[in-house]
């Protein structure tokens, strides 16, 4: 692909999308959102891709969208943007694999938004959050929020645009680690690696499944998951994987 605005690198099964508009503190023109949606929508059908990491790099995430565009729109003519951003958000949040934020800085407003499509976020001891939205007279994307931090907390964020620490993100259940300064890159691209070492398919099926529980009752939940369950045990991955594992904990065991 031409990409203009993010960097691709993809090795050992991990493909890394670094968001490269550093003269704008990474935030997010119709250009930016477009390419952003074509390049997710692309690595999903990409069978050699296990794992996805979204990025800003160590000094910013991304601060939201390209103000000096927003400015250009009229309410009237607003629905090709609008489309435009719900289609990348559900791009990230829809890819068939799981998708890791690394979150070195600010994550503000739209760019807030891009970690909340992720399914993990990690991030350095210098980020920081706002869902920013209420504070220009927009309305802020509750959903998935509230399903990763609680209603309360979810409203609470929404309805005051305040700045969130990290400390306070990761208490509530928003960031999954912390790194220090100038490191979550390498820490994530390594968690990553680990995880692309495993059952592609059963990653994909775990990461469907977890959009059908969120949207299910138990006894449903319960169901669905009898029925993945049966697609994989005593497949040939399995019983290979299971082998391998019982070999590591019997050469341990010898030693």
């Amino acid at each position: 692909m031409n990409l203009k605005y993010l960097v691709l690198t993809v090795e050992d099964g991990v493909a890394t999308v670094l968001i490269n508009h550093p003269d704008k503190g990474n935030s997010m023109s119709p250009d930016v959102l477009r390419e952003m949606g074509d390049l997710f929508e692309h690595l999903s059908a990409r069978e050699d891709v296990t794992v996805v990491i979204l990025t800003g790099g160590e000094k910013i995430f991304c601060a939201g969208f390209d103000l000096d565009e927003i400015q250009g729109i009229d309410l009237a003519g607003n629905a090709d943007f609008v489309a435009l951003y719900n289609r990348t958000y559900r791009s990230i949040r829809f890819c068939s694999q799981p998708v890791l934020a690394a979150i070195g800085g600010a994550a503000v407003a739209g760019g807030f938004d891009l970690t909340q499509m992720c399914d993990m976020r990690y991030a350095s001891e210098r980020a920081r959050f706002s869902q920013r939205e209420v504070i220009i007279s927009l309305i802020p994307v509750l959903d998935p929020l509230w399903r990763i931090i609680g209603y309360g907390n979810a409203l609470d964020w929404a309805l005051t645009g305040r700045m969130i620490d990290v400390q306070e993100a990761q208490r509530v259940g928003f960031v999954t680690r912390i790194y220090p300064e100038g490191t979550v890159v390498r820490e994530v691209t390594a968690i990553a690696r680990e995880m692309a070492s495993l059952d592609r398919r059963c990653l994909v099926e775990t990461k469907r499944l977890s959009h059908i529980v969120a949207n299910n009752n138990v006894d449903g939940s319960l169901k669905t998951h009898e029925w993945l369950f049966r697609s994989y045990i005593g497949s040939d991955d399995n019983k290979a994987r299971i082998e391998a594992l019982l070999k590591t904990v019997r050469d341990k065991r010898g030693k």
